[in-house]
């Protein structure tokens, strides 16, 4: 009697579904999670943008003294006389004409940039966003041109 052994290789068409199915599952829980990551990461970079502009605008103000309580430079100013490399998204900033700027007001800085959009139709607007202000921020945009508001003048933001 010969015993004759089968020589299978490959999958099943069964099996293959199997592995699609499994892969599919697999990204539709992934895809989701690493959307929520670049969103947060383009968040906090926009975040850093602005506290790296309230600095420079720190060392322009000390600079170009005056004796007014109350003085303001705009971001483009800071980067073209060279106090800020690069604004990253934060020249983007346009609502009604208004561009972002730093506000020196009694010895606090104050820094306003209005609809900037950073990921997936969402919007951050700093309102008179001092430094404590974005560090205490943990929330995150929101959709809509309103978007999501920084600072001390946001009561009525979500």
């Amino acid at each position: 009697m010969e015993i004759r052994v089968k020589n299978e290789k490959g999958l099943t068409l069964v099996e293959l579904l199997a592995v699609i199915v499994i892969l599919a599952i697999v990204a539709a829980i992934a895809i989701p999670a690493i959307n929520n990551v670049i969103d947060n990461s383009r968040y906090k970079a926009l975040k850093a943008d602005a506290i790296n502009v309230i600095h420079a605008a720190q060392f322009y103000f000390m600079e170009h003294p005056t004796a007014d309580q109350w003085q303001i430079v705009e971001v483009e100013k800071l980067v073209s006389d060279g106090y800020l490399d690069s604004a990253g998204k934060i020249l983007e900033a346009d609502k009604e004409g208004q561009s972002a700027n730093v506000q020196f007001i009694e010895g606090t800085y104050y820094f306003n940039a209005h609809a900037i959009y950073y990921s997936n139709g969402k919007y951050i607007n700093f309102d008179n966003a001092t430094l404590q202000h974005i560090a205490d921020d943990i929330r995150k945009g929101s959709k809509g041109t309103g978007g999501k508001c920084i600072g001390r003048d946001c009561a009525a933001s979500p």
